[in-house]
């Protein structure tokens, strides 16, 4: 056990544009953490004043950058920033013995790194654990499509392994759309997809990606009619230091990340993440997804996050923010203190909840926005296109996408 000291240094690693990374930066500074980050150009947390040093994440040998990164900063503890860097950090884990030390203690027992990975691993776990869950299978080909179609009925919703923020997820109504979106998946792991993600998206991993993922793993699962709710925990060698549960209220596509949420209190989602922290002895933060079903109000878990996801800063219901929770565990301190709480009501996360969707720009109105005032170079940069968006190759490809 590392021993107790004023100051936490945090890594952060990000390899998508997401602004969540850039909150959690916030917070972590807020609780005196000492914070570097390892992320694209143009990544939001660049614009985040406090930050002690931003490394670049290169296409070009990643996990080299990552292991250089670390030696150079020498972190107490890595916080990845999207599923892909997750995904980097269990290689890198297997790679480099003399790393392993620091990535168990940030991520949790690497024993349990395949359950994490894979959505039918996670489910199966889940049901273990006694957690209400959707029917699911994975399906390798046809056949095993005609097999599940012969005991479940439409609609229903098909995954591949290796997508989040609501990608690689699609609700089929048919036959014949399972036949197409199972083609569809299965392609998506190909070099010219791969290539335009790095390309088009300027996503550094998305190469490195495509060589870990060649094979694309797919699923299909009872559909849940009902309303999406997600929660966020903070752990600790399988423990869970706290959560916190929100209604989706709406998303910036359907089965998208949101863009306005409402703090619950439930019972069952966070009770859910507790056995899965333990089980799985997780360390660092991760977050569930589920659905509320329409018929009873029961959540359905539906799957893991293995990182920070956008409810890591905020203090609601009279709870300290999850960043700080964690960085006082780190310390070996107590937890922090509460705080003041946002006000009670809808959550409008800045700036995805001003991009325009009808259902999310009914509720602006009556929602809190969570907008970073602190940090005017962040909120600028938040203000304009991603960075990607504002390069020639996207230009041109949303161009001609029309």
């Amino acid at each position: 056990m590392m021993a107790k000291r004023t100051q936490v240094s945090v890594l952060i690693v990000a390899s998508t544009w997401w602004p969540l990374t850039a909150r959690l930066a916030m917070s972590l500074l807020a609780h005196g953490c000492r914070v570097s980050a390892l992320c694209p150009a143009g990544h939001p947390m660049r614009f985040v004043e406090g930050i002690s040093s931003v490394h670049m994440l290169r296409a070009y040998r990643p996990m080299r950058t990552l292991k250089r990164t670390i030696e150079a900063d020498k972190p107490d503890v890595i916080l990845p920033g999207d599923d892909t860097v997750v995904w980097l950090l269990h290689q890198t884990h297997a790679l480099y013995p003399e790393l392993r030390p620091l990535i168990e203690r940030s991520l949790g027992n690497a024993a349990f790194y395949p359950e994490i990975r894979g959505r039918d691993a996670l489910l199966q776990v889940a049901r273990e654990l006694g957690i209400r869950t959707p029917v699911n299978a994975v399906v390798k080909d046809v056949a095993d499509l005609d097999a599940w179609l012969e005991t479940n009925p439409f609609p229903a919703v098909m995954k591949v392994d290796g997508s989040f923020s609501g990608r690689g997820v699609v609700v089929v109504h048919s036959r014949e759309e399972c036949v197409a979106v199972l083609e569809r998946f299965q392609r998506r792991s190909s070099f010219t997809s791969a290539g335009g993600r790095w390309v088009v998206n300027r996503n550094p991993l998305a190469l490195w990606t495509w060589r870990l993922l060649k094979t694309a793993t797919v699923s299909i699962q009872q559909w849940i009619p009902g309303t999406q709710a997600t929660a966020m925990f903070a752990a600790w060698e399988g423990k869970v230091l706290g959560g916190l549960a929100v209604e989706v209220l709406a998303t910036t596509e359907p089965q998208g990340a949101s863009t306005v949420v409402r703090p619950v209190q439930d019972v069952e989602m966070l009770e859910a993440g507790r056995r899965i922290a333990e089980r799985l002895g997780i360390s660092g933060f991760f977050g569930l997804d589920f659905m509320l079903d329409d018929a009873t109000g029961k959540p359905y878990l539906l799957e893991l996050n293995p990182r920070c996801t956008q409810l890591g800063h905020l203090r609601v219901q009279g709870m300290p923010d999850l960043a700080g929770v964690l960085a006082a565990a780190i310390a070996g301190g107590p937890p922090p203190e509460a705080g003041e709480s946002l006000p009670e009501g809808p959550i409008a996360f800045f700036p995805q909840a001003l991009g325009g969707d009808p259902k999310t720009r009914e509720l602006l109105p009556v929602s809190y926005l969570d907008k970073p005032v602190e940090q005017p170079k962040l909120v600028e940069a938040l203000n304009g296109k991603a960075w990607p968006e504002q390069q020639l190759a996207s230009r041109v490809y949303l161009k001609i996408r029309g």
